[in-house]
């Protein structure tokens, strides 16, 4: 009896592999991107299966967390990003939706504002989190920078 090869792992194969080796060898994040050479923003992003990873970026991951050749082949597969790529039923995710369904008009309408008509970018972007200590429960900062677009009138 032949035995029918299994197919390589996708984008989010990889991103599960990635997630379960940097448990297993409890890494942060930020040592990741170390190795990988980019922001941990950016890196966190890429692992996860949202970024494009050239084949040293890929490997300089793959070696830090043992993965499996085809893992690493996988990571330099194209992006799967949008919903099908997030799990909205996550509770921070949930709740980051939450701001974007009460504040979105408001930032929009500020945005117009000072901008003009336009849109705010996710690929000309830079995203950065920290943590601010707060005596009543630490809080988390968010900046999200993107360049504006304004929309082309011809």
């Amino acid at each position: 009896m032949s035995v029918t090869p299994l197919p390589p792992p996708d984008r989010a194969e990889a991103a599960r592999a990635v997630l379960f080796a940097k448990k297993r060898l409890g890494l942060r994040w930020d040592a990741i991107a170390e190795a990988v050479g980019k922001s941990t923003v950016w890196t966190t992003s890429a692992l996860l299966g949202q970024q494009t990873l050239t084949r040293e970026q890929a490997v300089a991951a793959g070696n830090l967390l043992d993965l499996e050749d085809a893992e690493v082949d996988a990571l330099t597969d194209p992006p799967v990003r949008g919903a099908a790529a997030v799990d909205t039923t996550d509770p921070l995710v949930y709740r980051l939706t939450e701001v974007v369904q009460v504040y979105g008009a408001t930032i929009s309408e500020l945005v117009r504002e000072e901008f003009g008509d336009g849109i705010v970018s996710a690929i000309d972007f830079e995203m950065a989190l920290e943590r601010v200590e707060d005596p009543k429960g630490d809080r988390v900062r968010i900046t999200l920078n993107g360049k504006f677009l304004p929309y082309r009138v011809w």
